[in-house]
C-alpha cells in the first residue's frame, strides 16, 4: 500500500519507497503515467535485489496522489518531484526520469545539483509541450486551447481523449530547458528507441549538444519503442544505472 506525503502546496503524493545504499535511485515518470508502469516497478524489483534504496511516486493529478490531470502543469509536477526528493531521500540519489520525467529531472538538475549523482533518461523529453506538442495541434485545437482554456485530444484506441491545457502550454514555456544554459555536473545516460514516435531521435541529440556535461553518452536501441519496456530495454536502464554507481 503507497504511503502520502503532504507537500509544502498541500498536495498528497502517493509514493513506495524502499530503504537501501546509497546512491539512491528515484524514477520520475511520464506525462499521464503512474508509479505502477512497468519500468517504475522494474526498477524496484531490481533496487531492492540489490540492496539499494529507492522511490517512485505519483505526481499530482497522477496515479493515486491527489488533484486532477487537467489542473496540473510541468511546473507543478517538478515541484512535486522537487518536495519528494528532499523530504523522501537521504543523499545523493540517481534520477530515472522517463518521457517527460526526462524533463522533470532536468529541473531538478538544475535546481539541486548537489543532491545529484547521476542521471539516465529514457527516452527524455525535454521541452515537449513546445516543441513537439503544441506544433502537433491543428490550428483549430489551437484556438480552442487560445479562446476556452483547453482541449480535447484523441489518445489512441484504448483510451479515452485526453485534456490540454493553456495553463499546461502557457507554464511550459517557463520551463524550458534547451534554450538557456544547462550544466549537468554528474554523469548522464541517455537511451531511446530509434522507433520512438512519441520523442524523435533528434530529442537526445540536441540535449547531448547543449548541456554542458563532463560525462555524457547516449544509446540508441534500433526498433524500440516510447514505452522501452522490453526484457533488453530494461535490462540497458539498470546497466546504465550500475555504470553511474561504479563511477
Amino acid at each position: 500500500m503507497a504511503s502520502d506525503l503532504k507537500t509544502a502546496q498541500g498536495r498528497n503524493l502517493a509514493y513506495h519507497k524502499t530503504e537501501g545504499r546509497a546512491p539512491g535511485v528515484v524514477f520520475l515518470g511520464g506525462f499521464m503515467s503512474d508509479m505502477s508502469g512497468t519500468k517504475a516497478v522494474y526498477l524496484e524489483d531490481w533496487a531492492r535485489a540489490q540492496g539499494r534504496a529507492f522511490l517512485r511516486f505519483d505526481y499530482s493529478g497522477h496515479g493515486q496522489s491527489s488533484g486532477m490531470f487537467e489542473e496540473g502543469c510541468i511546473g507543478d509536477w517538478a515541484e512535486d518531484a522537487f518536495a519528494a526528493v528532499s523530504a523522501l531521500t537521504e543523499g545523493p540519489q540517481i534520477l530515472v526520469g522517463s518521457s517527460m520525467g526526462g524533463w522533470i529531472a532536468l529541473l531538478l538538475a538544475r535546481r539541486m545539483p548537489a543532491r545529484i549523482a547521476g542521471l539516465v533518461g529514457v527516452a527524455a523529453a525535454p521541452d515537449f509541450t513546445e516543441d513537439s506538442m503544441w506544433p502537433a495541434l491543428t490550428p483549430a485545437q489551437q484556438a480552442e486551447i487560445e479562446s476556452a482554456g483547453k482541449t480535447l485530444l484523441e489518445h489512441d484506441y484504448d483510451s479515452p481523449p485526453y485534456p490540454l491545457t493553456r495553463r499546461l502550454f502557457e507554464d511550459g514555456r517557463n520551463q524550458l530547458v534547451l534554450r538557456s544554459p544547462l550544466p549537468l555536473p554528474f554523469p548522464v545516460r541517455l537511451v531511446q528507441g530509434t522507433a520512438d514516435t512519441a520523442v524523435a531521435t533528434s530529442v537526445p541529440l540536441r540535449l547531448m549538444e547543449h548541456a554542458t556535461c563532463p560525462d555524457l553518452r547516449l544509446t540508441l536501441v534500433k526498433g524500440a519503442d516510447h514505452r522501452f519496456s522490453t526484457p533488453e530495454c530494461l535490462a540497458l536502464i539498470t546497466q546504465s544505472i550500475e555504470e553511474i554507481c561504479a563511477l
